[in-house]
């Protein structure tokens, strides 16, 4: 299984953009999926998160900014970022926990996207 993020870029304080994520690979079940970021000179935080059953989450900092969805027949979680501010700049990856066959058993997984550049300034 492989994620595969994309649709970062640089964008004016008070711009938006949106994150795609896509999940490839031998796919039982999609659990959750979610987002994470590392700032420059910061530990990786978590953004926000989506359940299969559709619940959200955000961290406290984006919350009324930014919106998770999904597209179950894409296998693909997008965040929605506005009003972005220069402290949203940092590589944003895309998380998500699957269930996979192993043997004759189905285990969750957790597998993490390569990263994508989100840098806010003017």
């Amino acid at each position: 299984v492989q994620l595969q993020a994309s649709g970062g870029g640089l964008v004016q304080p008070g711009g938006s953009l949106r994150l795609s994520c896509v999940a490839r690979g031998s796919i039982f079940k999609i659990n959750a999926m979610g987002w994470y970021r590392r700032a420059p000179g910061e530990q990786r935080e978590f953004v926000a998160t989506i359940s299969s059953g559709g619940d959200t989450n955000y961290t406290d900092s984006v919350k009324g900014r930014f919106t998770i969805s999904t597209d179950n027949a894409k296998k693909t979680v997008y965040l929605q970022m506005n009003s972005l501010k220069p402290e949203d700049t940092a590589v944003y990856y895309c998380n998500a926990e699957i269930s996979v066959l192993q043997g004759f058993t189905i285990v969750p997984r957790t597998y993490w996207g390569q990263g994508t550049q989100v840098t806010v300034s003017s």
